[in-house]
């Protein structure tokens, strides 16, 4: 890892009408449009989708390096994060994140250490960190080859 601070920079142009072309140096560009909810048309990224997405894909990639340095193995990540935009003290923010969590491990895998490292990994994402908004983590621990589940609840 390179020695902080990191810098990322991002660009967005666009026409008077149509979509907003996002980019950044060495990435693919993405076409975003206002969100369904605010008379967009649905179809594209906005940037309120693109904010969820980024919760998600931080907390899969904090669970990576956490889980690797804790030399705990697993099978499979599924994370879904929902967030609730409000209006609040007349402005409309986020107010909340949820984060729902479906960990998949190997049979016989430790279910206790793997809800540890999911804890750990919801204070450590540095997306959530970053929002001013109250988050929550659900959390199922699941091995491969049952359907047998554990589920936890709790605030981020």
């Amino acid at each position: 890892m390179e020695p902080f601070p990191h810098i990322y920079a991002a660009t967005a142009a666009a026409a008077r009408t149509g979509g907003v072309t996002v980019g950044a140096t060495g990435l693919p560009q993405l076409l975003s449009a206002p969100a369904a909810q605010f008379g967009g048309p649905g179809t594209l990224w906005s940037p309120e989708a693109l904010l969820a997405a980024a919760v998600a894909d931080c907390f899969i990639l904090t669970f990576r390096a956490v889980s690797a340095a804790a030399l705990f193995g697993w099978v499979r990540l599924e994370c879904r994060a929902e967030g609730t935009l409000s209006r609040n003290d007349r402005q409309v923010r986020f107010t909340a994140f949820n984060v729902h969590a479906t960990l998949t491990l190997a049979p016989g895998a430790d279910r206790a250490k793997a809800r540890r490292l999911l804890r750990r990994t919801e204070r450590s994402c540095l997306i959530l960190n970053s929002l001013n908004s109250n988050n929550a983590l659900e959390m199922r621990v699941l091995h491969e080859s049952t359907t047998e589940n554990s589920t936890a609840q709790g605030a981020v």
